[in-house]
C-alpha cells in the first residue's frame, strides 16, 4: 500500500511531551497525583490558548496543527476536533529507547476516541543499531501504519531521530556536531528507505534539522520515491536555540518537498515556564508563545516564497 500523503502547508506547534515536561518544567520524577496531572493539563492549556491566539493574529487555521497528548490534553484535542483544527496526538511510550505502542494492543481504540489528523510516532531508528531492536520497531511500525491506511481516517504522521551509535560518535572523535553535519543526513535517509521497504508507509516524515540545503533534497527524493510523490517533510526545532531554529527553516523551506516545520519547546518552554515561575502572567505567556509561533510561520513563507 502506498501512503495517501499529505502536501498543503503545515505548520505545527507540538506540546505532547511528557516524561521531559513532568521532570524539566516541573522537576516532578515518578508516578504522578491529581494534582500534579492537573497542573500539567493547565499548562498544556496554555500553549493550546497561544496557538488558538496565533491563528487570531493571522496565521491560515487551514496550514496550523497541534501535536499533544492524550494523557494531560484529551480536553484540547476534543476542543480541536470542535473546532476542526489540524491536530495529531502521540502513539508512543514517552521517553523509550525502542519504539513501543503506549497503549498496548488498544493503541487503535486510543486513535479512533479523537480521530486526529494524524497519528503521530516519535521512533529512534539507526540502520547499524541494534538488529533485533530496529526488527521489532519495524514489525510495530508496520502494524500502525496498516491499520491506518485500512481505516482510511488518520494519517501517519513520523518523527524520525537517528541517534548516533558509539562506533558513529567515536569516527568523528565525539563531536556531535560533525556527526549531524556529515553522517545523520546518510543515515536518515537510509533509514527512510529500510521503513518504506518494510511496508512503513508515513504520509509526512518529521525531519532532524538540516543544515545543508543538498542533505534536504535528497531527504525529500527518499520519502518521495517510487509514487510517494505527495509525501511530505516537516522540519523539527529539536528545543534548539532560536537563531539554530531559524537556520534551519530557512533552509528546509527553499526544498520543494518541505511542507512546513515542527517547532515545539523553542516556542513556548521559556514563556510557560515564567507563568509557572510566577514571573509572567497567563496572558503575557500566552501572548509570547503566539507571537513565537506566528514568527516562524511567517519566516517558513518567506524562504519558501523564494525558492528556485
Amino acid at each position: 500500500m502506498t501512503p495517501r500523503g499529505f502536501d498543503g502547508p503545515l505548520y505545527v506547534l507540538p506540546f505532547d511531551h511528557r516524561g521531559s515536561f513532568e521532570t524539566g518544567m516541573f522537576g516532578w520524577h515518578g508516578a504522578l497525583d491529581d494534582e500534579q496531572t492537573a497542573q500539567i493539563a493547565e499548562a498544556k492549556q496554555v500553549i493550546y490558548d497561544g496557538f488558538q491566539a496565533g491563528l487570531n493574529a493571522s496565521v491560515n487555521r487551514h496550514e496550523a496543527a497541534i501535536l499533544v497528548d492524550e494523557q494531560f490534553g484529551a480536553a484540547i484535542l476534543q476542543d480541536a476536533a470542535a473546532k476542526g483544527y489540524h491536530f495529531a496526538c502521540p502513539a508512543e511510550k514517552s521517553g523509550q529507547d525502542e519504539f513501543d505502542f503506549e497503549y498496548g494492543d488498544d493503541f487503535a481504540a486510543h486513535i479512533e476516541k479523537f480521530h486526529p489528523t494524524f497519528a503521530k510516532v516519535l521512533v529512534r531508528y539507526n540502520v547499524d543499531d541494534d538488529a533485533a531492536m530496529n526488527f521489532r520497531q519495524r514489525e510495530r511500525l508496520k502494524r500502525l501504519s496498516d491499520y491506518l491506511q485500512a481505516a482510511g481516517r488518520s494519517l501517519f504522521m513520523f518523527e524520525l531521530l537517528v541517534p548516533a551509535t558509539k562506533d558513529q560518535l567515536a569516527k568523528v572523535m565525539g563531536d556531535k556536531k560533525a556527526y549531524d553535519l556529515a553522517v545523520r543526513p546518510g543515515l536518515m535517509e537510509q533509514a527512510i528507505t529500510a521503513l518504506q521497504d518494510a511496508g512503513v508507509e508515513p504520509d509526512v516524515w518529521k525531519i532532524e534539522g538540516l543544515d545543508r540545503r543538498e542533505d534536504c533534497e535528497k531527504l525529500v527524493a527518499a520519502a518521495q520515491r517510487e509514487g510517494r510523490e505527495h509525501v511530505g517533510c516537516i522540519i523539527l526545532g529539536r528545543g534548539e536555540n532560536d537563531e539554530k531554529v531559524r537556520e534551519w527553516l530557512t533552509t528546509a523551506a527553499g526544498v520543494e518537498g518541505f511542507i512546513g516545520f515542527a517547532v515545539g519547546r523553542t516556542d513556548f518552554w521559556d514563556p510557560v515556564s515564567a507563568w509557572h515561575n510566577k514571573k509572567a502572567s497567563r496572558d503575557a505567556a500566552v501572548a509570547e508563545i503566539a507571537k513565537r509561533y506566528k514568527e516562524f510561520v511567517d519566516l517558513f513563507e518567506k524562504a519558501r516564497a523564494g525558492r528556485v
